[in-house]
């Protein structure tokens, strides 16, 4: 065994009101969901943890995570479909709640306050903490089939969300408003996890960094050990094509929408993602920076109203 590694008592890193920020409690974790049991030992260091190169091993984690943190009664995923990291999607969630307070006194909360999820996918993850943290309502739109069987069958299987929850199937899979914002139909924001990748080559090579990390090794093959399908990871042009489409798109909506925001993995992503809001005469844009680990991420936000039309969207809908 090697030297106990010191590590510090709460990962300041991610936002204040993260429910992640100290380290995993197996023994809580393990409580409220027995079958994480099987996939917990000891590491090299002797603290105990799962093997993250491990997709059932993940997987396992995250259900007791959701269960435990969220009050999850029900969460099951397609094989092979993405298994997001939790801690990372609530950090998104987290700062949207920041980013709608603006100069307000308080965090809106309640249904009456709703987002858009593009992309949900089979996990409904965003939705799923988005409601329990805040209260708030969510439309998840998907343009997989597998996908919205999964998002509808989380929705039916946990109460709270049968409320405050509506999947809806985007047909047209170049399209992200259109078919799913209804005519007059208002959100408070928007919220995208992109699929980063340009080819199933770049995802696989980003796998396989990954998993060099994770083992401190070169592994023989590449293991996607958080899951994901082609629509989730990669896309013709990468994020940078798909949220430059994205926000020509968001345009037409201009009115229906306090707040459009997407992840951004690259930085590189960002300098033409700029020139492009620019070019479309955006109001106000927003980067918010995010840790997780060593990495940080960032989501990008935008918004088409004035600021006299901003304080009259709070002031009527808030």
């Amino acid at each position: 065994m090697q030297k106990k590694k010191e590590h510090p008592k709460v990962k300041s890193q991610l936002h204040p009101r993260s429910q992640h920020r100290e380290r995993y409690n197996f023994d809580a974790l393990i409580k409220s969901s027995p079958e994480l049991e099987a996939f917990v030992a000891p590491n090299k260091y002797g603290d105990d943890s799962v093997d993250f190169f491990n997709p059932e091993a993940v997987l396992a984690l995250n259900k007791a995570l959701l269960k435990h943190h969220y009050k999850v009664q029900f969460w099951k995923i397609p094989q092979h479909y993405l298994c997001p990291p939790i801690p990372g999607r609530a950090d998104y969630i987290h700062n949207i709640a920041d980013l709608l307070k603006g100069n307000e006194t308080e965090i809106p909360k309640g249904s009456h306050i709703k987002g858009l999820d593009i992309g949900v996918g089979a996990s409904c993850i965003y939705p799923i903490i988005g409601n329990y943290e805040y209260g708030w309502s969510f439309i998840g739109s998907d343009t997989n089939e597998t996908a919205i069987t999964s998002a509808k069958a989380i929705e039916q299987g946990n109460r709270i969300l049968k409320s405050n929850l509506e999947i809806r199937r985007q047909e047209k899979s170049n399209d992200f408003f259109w078919g799913i914002l209804k005519p007059e139909e208002k959100v408070d924001f928007t919220m995208c996890n992109p699929p980063f990748h340009a080819s199933l080559q770049d995802a696989q090579k980003a796998s396989l960094k990954k998993l060099r990390n994770l083992k401190g090794r070169r592994p023989d093959k590449s293991v996607l050990n958080f899951g994901g399908q082609q629509n989730e990871l990669w896309t013709k042009g990468g994020e940078a094509r798909f949220v430059k489409d994205m926000i020509y798109e968001s345009k037409h909506f201009s009115k229906q929408c306090l707040w459009f925001t997407s992840l951004i993995s690259k930085e590189i992503t960002l300098k033409p993602t700029y020139k492009i809001l620019q070019k479309v005469n955006a109001t106000d844009v927003k980067t918010i920076e995010m840790g997780q680990g060593n990495k940080i991420s960032r989501f990008i936000a935008w918004t088409f109203l004035s600021e006299q039309e901003q304080n009259e969207w709070v002031n009527e809908r808030w």
